[in-house]
């Protein structure tokens, strides 16, 4: 392998699904304890969820990636593109992607979050979002004011 990192492939993630229309948030934390390397929310509310691999031992030896599926509409596994693609399970999408950006090499599977979780996923999402915007504003000590 070339040496790419989880950051490197989330870098990229976060750069197609930007362009795809998504607004993505590194490591979010389901109501089920589980985190999402990248969850990211569409226009229309589609709930999508990414797990990153970088090494063949981590894909192989992970057996919690079924528990992020009943919080996503959409689910992929994302990799550099030196990674061995045989290994990831057929029945997720595939994004292959490196610092400087990705593709969707196998759609999702589309399935349909039970409404009260798709509200409340979407909650705990926005309030994730927010909460690190106000940090980060805090630490830059950046004033923002509403326009006039």
């Amino acid at each position: 392998m070339n040496g790419h990192t989880a950051g490197d492939v989330a870098r990229g993630v976060n750069r197609l699904l930007m362009q795809e229309g998504f607004s993505p948030i590194l490591e979010f934390t389901l109501a089920n304890g589980r985190r999402l390397d990248v969850a990211a929310l569409g226009p229309d509310g589609t709930m999508l969820g990414v797990e990153i691999k970088v090494a063949l031992s981590d894909l192989k030896g992970d057996s919690k990636w079924p528990d992020y599926l009943e919080f996503c509409d959409l689910f992929y596994f994302a990799i550099p593109p030196d990674f061995p693609d045989e290994y990831v399970p057929a029945a997720t999408g595939l994004i292959v992607a490196d610092r400087y950006g990705g593709a969707i090499v196998r759609p999702s599977p589309v399935a349909t979050i039970h409404p009260s979780r798709r509200k409340a996923v979407t909650l705990r999402f926005a309030k994730t979002a927010a909460e690190r915007l106000a940090t980060v504003l805090e630490l830059t000590s950046t004033p923002v004011t509403a326009p006039e």
